[in-house]
């Protein structure tokens, strides 16, 4: 459009194909610096699906490794109350028993019952946690908080 009205001004031939290919050589630097714009959001594109792709994998690694881990430590919980049940059978099997008393020396019986009080009866509430771990804390990464959702989102 700028070239048909500098041709309609009437000026000087020249002149006008001067003014003419200065616009022509404005558009062509205006496309050239577009282009390596383009090239350099592409670049970074890539670099950044790159980046993405390997964060999805380390995430799906921390996934399993946090379901390996919970899947252990419910084994562990589980054996845990096994052997503390079984303990305390055996606990109130030995108290019950006439000649129980009378075989423990008084110090085993203190300990028996500081254990059957504080450990045995104490710990044996069910869905209750393993005491090693202190969980009385809400920490970010708690498990709890976790989404164990495998399914994609959206980029």
């Amino acid at each position: 459009e700028q070239g048909l009205q500098l041709l309609e001004l009437g000026g000087s031939v020249e002149e006008d194909y001067i003014r003419i290919a200065r616009c022509f050589e404005a558009t062509r630097q205006r496309c050239c610096r577009l282009e390596q714009d383009g090239r350099r959001a592409r670049e970074k594109l890539a670099r950044v699906e790159a980046e993405r792709a390997a964060l999805e994998v380390k995430l799906k690694h921390a996934r399993n490794q946090v379901e390996v881990e919970m899947k252990k430590r419910h084994r562990a919980e589980a054996e845990l109350e096994k052997q503390e049940r079984k303990l305390q059978l055996v606990f109130e099997s030995l108290m019950r028993e006439p000649w129980g008393n009378e075989m423990l020396s008084r110090n085993q019986c203190s300990v028996l019952s500081a254990l059957a009080g504080r450990r045995l009866g104490a710990t044996l509430a069910p869905g209750r946690r393993s005491s090693a771990v202190d969980e009385s804390c809400q920490s970010l990464l708690s498990h709890s908080d976790i989404s164990y959702d495998r399914t994609e989102d959206d980029v």
